[in-house]
């Protein structure tokens, strides 16, 4: 399931989980996950302080690649993978 997500191109990812956040079937802490995140990005204080080079940002990505791990993860599967081909075919 998550290669297929890699595959797709930015905007299907992006389709993909406009798709993903308007299901009704989806739980709601899975759909909270993704405004944490832009609040955390968006908050001034990180577990490394930004100006550090190279580390400051890599804590970013890392939060980044854990917070979309762990929405995909609390997706319930058939709605997933449905969502993953509706993105592949709207290319």
């Amino acid at each position: 399931m998550v290669k297929q997500i890699f595959r797709l191109t930015l905007r299907s990812k992006v389709r993909l989980a406009k798709e993903l956040l308007s299901d009704r079937r989806v739980p709601w802490y899975a759909k909270a996950i993704i405004p944490v995140l832009v609040l955390y990005l968006a908050m001034p204080l990180d577990i490394i302080p930004d100006f550090i080079p190279v580390l400051g940002q890599l804590d970013d990505l890392l939060v980044v690649g854990l917070a979309g791990w762990a929405f995909v993860r609390l997706c319930p599967h058939d709605i997933l993978a449905g969502a993953i081909e509706k993105a592949k075919n709207n290319r």
